[in-house]
């Protein structure tokens, strides 16, 4: 072999070898790339837990400063109504109940007898 090229592989695997842990080492690019992939996904992660946090922020801030917010959840999370009030539920997908007519309400009175058509209207007397 000529000398030249024997000088130019030594060279050439000089620079592969200090170039190896550049790429492939324990801090070399590929593991560079690697974590900027995890931290990515880690910051990701973090704006949503921000977004949730600042939600519940919000939500203790209205429970400690106003009543209308204690109220709100009461009659969300526990049923609550005032007294006065009515509560109507629609229910989705239910069947509908068929409306029913009350039935008269019977009367504790007896009918009036009629009045005798010989008599006068002063002596009739009515039923008790």
């Amino acid at each position: 072999m000529n000398r030249s090229r024997i000088i130019t592989l030594a060279l050439l695997m000089a620079v592969v070898l200090l170039q190896w842990p550049v790429w492939f080492g324990k801090g070399g690019w590929f593991k560079v790339w690697e974590r900027e992939g995890e931290l990515a996904k880690r910051e990701d992660a973090n704006a949503e837990r921000r977004l949730r946090n600042a939600a519940i922020e919000a939500d203790v801030r209205d429970l400690q400063t106003g009543t209308g917010a204690i109220e709100e959840r009461a009659r969300q999370e526990l049923g609550m109504v005032r007294q006065g009030e009515v509560y109507v539920q629609i229910l989705e997908g239910a069947t509908p109940i068929p409306a029913v007519k009350p039935s008269p309400a019977p009367t504790d009175k007896a009918p009036a007898a009629p009045a005798s058509v010989s008599g006068s209207p002063a002596t009739a007397t009515p039923a008790r």
